[in-house]
């Protein structure tokens, strides 16, 4: 999955959590994210662009702390 600005994302289904790490470090956490959403996403040529144009408009993420 190489991204510029993309290091990680993950999917948990039974929460419909998606979890994006960012090659900043920071990692967010968007809530009731339908599955297909997600397989977009992971699919997308482009992360970044799929983020900015479509994931951020839809959901709102949250910036967690990982220690």
């Amino acid at each position: 999955m190489p991204s510029s600005v993309i290091a990680h994302i993950s999917y948990e289904a039974s929460k419909k959590a998606l979890t994006v790490v960012f090659n900043s470090g920071d990692v967010y956490v968007y809530q009731a994210v339908p599955e297909k959403i997600y397989k977009e996403f992971k699919a997308a040529i482009s992360k970044g662009n799929y983020l900015n144009r479509k994931l951020k408009k839809l959901f709102q993420g949250k910036k967690i702390s990982v220690d």
